[in-house]
């Protein structure tokens, strides 16, 4: 499978899955996590996940316009960085264990970085 069709899936996909969680945390877990005091952390994994699905699918779609091979490590570091920022942000608010706020930076970094690659790319193919 290509990277793009990877992209283009992961985008999709993860997309998919904020709304399910979204959802969930909107109505099933709300009073749950109001009363962990982790509403806005939950909110905060949510948003960050929607953000940057929609980001790979952008990258995706460059990917037919651009042949930069940095588009490929864009579209690596943004899915590894949500599956790390968000996915930790959901563990932490379901079992409370604050270790798990010690690894998001690592998924934000990752983020960070795929947005630089990102600028790269775009700066060569111009």
């Amino acid at each position: 499978m290509s990277i793009q069709k990877i992209t283009l899936l992961a985008g999709a996909t993860l997309g998919a899955l904020g709304v399910m969680i979204g959802a969930f945390g909107a109505h099933a877990w709300r009073a749950s996590l109001e009363a962990q005091q982790r509403m806005e952390t939950f909110e905060t994994a949510v948003k960050y996940q929607f953000y940057h699905a929609l980001a790979l699918l952008l990258v995706g779609v460059l990917m037919y316009n651009f042949h930069h091979r940095l588009l490929k490590y864009v579209s690596w570091s943004m899915i590894i960085g949500i599956l790390i920022f968000s996915g930790s942000l959901y563990v932490l608010c379901w079992t409370q264990n604050a270790k798990w706020g010690a690894v998001t930076p690592v998924g934000g970094v990752l983020l960070i970085l795929g947005w630089g690659l990102l600028i790269t790319a775009i700066v060569r193919n111009l």
